[in-house]
């Protein structure tokens, strides 16, 4: 077991305030992996005082300085690659070959990136008489959530680093190793004091202390829509800025004339991703009513092809949830559909066979959904897919776009044409388009209730940045 006992704030590791800890449990296995400090105010204070001391002479620096530094997380996070997968495979459970690929391969190239963006990005403008600047919007409060810990983490610290910012993080007490070794990689990177500071503890006590700081310019939170309201009321007390990504519950919309077979194992892939741990996650899969029975059996024979098991298993396709609370909340949910009269097509909530430990759920799927019906409309975050039929296209954009969510979804049609023009209906952040894959340079967010702001690519950089206009003054021509 691993005992992390300190904090890393002004570019040292010291002892919190508290003599409070919080376990870490592994998903597959229920037992203890490692225990961290539980923080509390006066530790947020410290931090946050450390990155005001630090702003002025971070922001000042040049983008290629940045740049440098930037480059050197990137080759430290390559270089204990292996280290994190593990870590995450543990207090996830995403299954350690996708851990690897995933959980660890899209911070790098995260970092990578916005090392890239720095040479060009045009922080100055003259526009006629006027001076037009990009500066950093001063010290950011990072609040990362459990599901993808050490992307989200990378999400807010490479572009807030990059745009000159200076940070705390608070990141999700589940699953908090990553950010520690995170923290390792970034002091051995040469990060100055106080540039970057880490301090962990319970949402309600070091979250909100964050949010409600007064030196606190940003708040940049990542999580479910029901915290994402609490962080905005105290953000609000202090007129700082909220940049939101919260929940999904995104449709994969599959027209008359798509591939059908294509599309139901596309769908199935979005919505069992980290065990449907997944924000974007496609779990509402609309069919035409005709189709219903073929969908169906498609759904059943992907489903059933995802194998549940421990993550650092060579045959698990699923892992497990990431705590006991996850596992009851989706099985709950599972009860529930049927409850309300959808048809149990695989899975269910009963543990999966041979696996008395670990968090695990089967790979489930339920048809005929209506799609007012609690598990239409809540997000279950869990390996749980509503089918629900259409009659007509119509009818499809208007279920697909009765949700308070606005994240994510998808179009499978038998032209690109076809499909954007649905695609351009829907009222979310962003769509695949025919399963295309996720690009980490184009903007990621949501619309309604699944938050406000983006992250990745130059809109991510720009989340952190502060516009200031110097008017000049120009000479009369003689």
């Amino acid at each position: 077991m691993q005992v992390f006992d300190k904090l890393y704030i002004n570019g040292a590791w010291v002892a919190p305030h508290g003599k409070k800890t919080i376990d870490v449990t592994n998903a597959s296995t229920e037992e203890v992996m490692a225990t961290i400090p539980e923080g509390d105010e006066t530790d947020i204070d410290a931090a946050v005082k450390a990155a005001r001391d630090a702003f002025d002479s971070w922001s000042a620096t040049t983008p290629a300085a940045r740049a440098e530094i930037l480059s050197k997380i990137r080759d430290g996070l390559k270089a204990r690659g292996d280290e994190l997968a593990k870590a995450i495979a543990a207090e996830v459970g995403m299954p350690l070959k996708m851990a690897s690929r995933i959980q660890v391969g899209m911070p790098i190239v995260t970092f990578g990136n916005y090392t890239k963006m720095l040479a060009d990005y045009p922080f100055e403008e003259r526009l006629v008489n006027s001076l037009v600047v990009r500066e950093a919007v001063g010290v950011v409060a990072a609040i990362t959530p459990w599901n993808y810990p050490l992307h989200q983490i990378a999400c807010k610290v490479a572009p807030a680093l990059a745009a000159g910012c200076t940070i705390v993080l608070k990141p999700s007490e589940v699953a908090p190793v990553n950010a520690f070794l995170f923290a390792e990689i970034l002091h051995a990177a040469g990060v100055p004091k106080g540039v970057f500071n880490l301090v962990t503890g319970v949402g309600t006590v070091v979250g909100e202390a964050l949010a409600k700081h007064p030196e606190v310019d940003m708040v940049s939170f990542t999580g479910s829509t029901r915290a994402g309201k609490r962080v905005t009321e105290l953000a609000a007390q202090t007129v700082k800025r909220v940049a939101l990504e919260l929940g999904g519950k995104s449709a994969s919309v599959i027209l008359e004339d798509a591939d059908l077979a294509a599309a139901v194992k596309g769908t199935i892939g979005a919505c069992y991703l980290n065990s449907g741990q997944t924000c974007s996650a496609h779990t509402r899969m609309l069919v035409p009513e005709s189709r219903y029975d073929e969908a169906k059996q498609l759904a059943a024979a992907a489903a059933q092809s995802y194998t549940p098991g421990d993550a650092f298993s060579e045959t698990a396709r699923l892992g497990p949830l990431v705590s006991a609370t996850q596992r009851e909340r989706v099985r709950n949910y599972i009860n529930k559909g049927i409850e309300e009269g959808a048809e149990l097509v695989c899975g269910g909530a009963e543990a999966p066979d041979g696996l008395p430990k670990g968090y695990f759920v089967k790979p489930t799927v339920l048809g005929r959904v209506k799609p007012d019906s609690t598990v239409a409309q809540e997000e279950i975050f869990g390996p749980v897919l509503s089918i629900i039929t259409y009659k007509d296209e119509e009818e499809a954009v208007r279920i697909a776009n009765d949700s308070l969510y606005g994240l994510a979804g998808g179009v499978w049609a038998g032209s690109e044409e076809h499909a954007l023009k649905v695609a351009r209906r829907l009222r979310t952040g962003q769509v695949d388009i025919n399963g295309g894959a996720f690009n980490q340079l184009a903007p990621f967010g949501g619309y309604k209730q699944s938050g406000n702001g983006r992250e990745n690519g130059k809109p991510g950089l720009e989340e952190f940045l502060e516009y200031k206009a110097m008017q000049l003054k120009v000479e009369k021509q003689a």
